[in-house]
């Protein structure tokens, strides 16, 4: 297959012809379709169904030690969730605390936190002249909406395969005391699917930072997120690895159950050294006098433990696998070779990462939206929605039906293709 840029530009206006003409003809059709979030589908959520029959007006409410979840108690998680969920994040429960149903929320107020009160005794940053967060990129639009909000000022670091820039990473840090943390998506990364090396967990724990109070945001949201039984990422445990460079302070990881049972309903966790779990606490005492434990103690009855947990996940890689594949293999029939266009292809998480022709993002996310395809905003991957190269796409198939799914995803490679020829038409 001729590469689009080997084209003359006779070739190429014939070509444009030919897409204009599809173009008009999926516009005909008046689709409405959406691929923008990765929220899980319908059929995913009916596997945690039965999780609403193990709580009764008939059942025992009260948890392990004894005390009753539906009353006040507990602020920081009853036992057996913090053992499910230690389990889950390959930590031991006394370093895990418990929250309501969102790690995002957590997130938050941990930099909410750190604006008016500080970390662990140093300066507020609300007084400080100027606060920094390192931003892997492309990255997780929601992580950069937090530091946005609070007025931090936010800095590229590319991504690799084995995860960030590490010699950035470590070179900024130890240098500029105002840069206080950086976003992470260690595992099946937001939107790539990359997932952090060895050497860059080891490097992370053995960081340097010029501010004692700098943080690694470590959101491992999809740490048993796998799409393969044989092709499964492995992820170094970051809580250890900090303790054993004598860093133990160093690194927040926060996890939830959110796209494992229900997105809305699910529990959240932060593990952590057992200094950062009592600055936490200080604050959730004023906070809060516990989160939702009967929620709690339904997840734990539900799941019971890791191979539980697991086992419920294969049953929801075996619905979205699918939607993968078939993204994959239409990218490849209809794209390689034409030199328009890269892509990952991940063995777990909720997004495929597509870099287009630089300057083509936004206009390929318009093209789509004006024929009924709602994508992610070209943009978003990056701090401030501005990404230097207008490239970046991240596609979410995990939502729409897989007939939808391939209706959208023919757009979208329609999209690709028109747009690409009109920008090398500008320059023939």
């Amino acid at each position: 297959m001729k590469k689009y840029s080997e084209m003359n530009k006779e070739e190429l206006l014939t070509l444009k012809e030919q897409l204009d003409q599809q173009y008009a003809e999926v516009k005909a059709k008046g689709l409405s379709l959406d691929m923008s979030r990765g929220k899980p589908s319908a059929e995913q959520l009916d596997l945690s169904m039965e999780m609403m029959d193990v709580l009764h007006s008939g059942a025992d409410l009260k948890c392990e030690t004894g005390v009753d979840c539906r009353n006040y108690g507990v602020i920081d998680g009853i036992p057996e969730a913090k053992r499910l969920l230690g389990e889950m994040s390959e930590v031991d429960p006394d370093h895990i605390i418990i929250y309501g149903n969102s790690s995002l929320n957590v997130m938050f107020d941990s930099i909410a936190r750190s604006m008016t009160h500080g970390v662990m005794g140093n300066t507020p940053w609300c007084k400080l002249d100027k606060v920094k967060f390192l931003c892997p990129v492309p990255g997780y639009d929601r992580h950069f909406k937090i530091t946005e909000f609070f007025g931090i000022e936010m800095i590229n670091v590319p991504m690799t395969v084995n995860g960030p820039d590490m010699d950035m990473v470590e070179k900024l840090v130890s240098e500029d005391p105002a840069i206080k943390g950086i976003w992470c998506v260690p595992k099946y990364s937001n939107p790539q699917g990359y997932t952090y090396s060895r050497e860059t967990v080891e490097r992370f724990a053995r960081l340097k930072p010029a501010a004692p109070d700098f943080r690694i945001y470590w959101d491992n949201a999809y740490s048993i997120h796998h799409l393969y039984d044989d092709k499964q990422d492995f992820l170094v445990e970051i809580l250890a690895e900090c303790a054993k460079a004598g860093n133990a302070d160093l690194v927040y990881k926060f996890t939830s159950t959110s796209k494992v049972s229900f997105p809305g309903s699910g529990i959240a966790a932060v593990a952590a050294s057992r200094a950062n779990l009592e600055d936490f606490r200080k604050y959730m005492q004023i906070q809060t006098i516990g989160h939702d434990k009967l929620n709690q103690l339904r997840h734990v009855r539900f799941f019971k433990n890791l191979d539980g947990l697991h086992e419920h996940m294969r049953k929801h890689a075996a619905i979205i696998r699918p939607k993968f594949e078939m993204v994959l293999d239409t990218f490849e029939r209809e794209l390689e070779g034409l030199g328009i266009g890269e892509w990952t292809k991940p063995h777990g998480g909720y997004f495929i990462s597509f870099d287009a022709m630089d300057g083509c993002a936004k206009a390929i996310v318009s093209r789509a939206r004006e024929v009924g395809v709602k994508l992610t905003d070209a943009g978003a991957t990056f701090p401030y929605g501005k990404d230097p190269r207008d490239s970046n796409i991240r596609i979410a198939p995990t939502y729409p039906s897989l007939e939808d799914l391939e209706k959208a995803v023919q757009v979208f490679v329609l999209c690709v293709k028109l747009v690409s020829v009109e920008k090398l038409l500008e320059k023939a």
